[in-house]
């Protein structure tokens, strides 16, 4: 007879992202914002003085920008509920007796055979 206590399982696919790629992605998304920020600003300046509406839309955006991009920087590594188990019980296989193989005789069989 097989011991149920055989070697784990793990589903990969409920596994969290390493932390070295999280950290990294979490980089690009300030640096991508830090850009943007910082194309603003030089449009606000370049602007000012041909288009005062555009300018100060872009220079709110560049005040506001390095607050947002912080709290999406930091945005990360939370407990996500929603995510499947990733430890998987080991199969559960039957197992027959010595010399049972279950089609001599009907008495196996609560409702007859066939």
């Amino acid at each position: 007879m097989r011991k149920r206590g055989g070697p784990e399982v793990f589903r990969i696919t409920g596994a969290r992202q390493g932390l070295a790629d999280d950290v990294r992605g979490r980089q690009r998304r300030y640096v991508i914002s830090m850009g943007v920020r910082t194309l603003s600003v030089i449009a606000a300046a370049v602007l000012w003085n041909v288009e005062r509406h555009v300018a100060v839309v872009a220079l709110a955006l560049g005040v506001l920008l390095p607050y947002i991009a912080v709290v999406i920087a930091n945005a990360g590594r939370e407990s996500a509920p929603a995510l499947p188990s990733a430890y998987l019980p080991a199969p559960v296989r039957p197992a027959l007796g010595a010399g049972d193989d279950g089609a001599e005789s009907g008495a196996e069989w609560p409702y007859g055979q066939g």
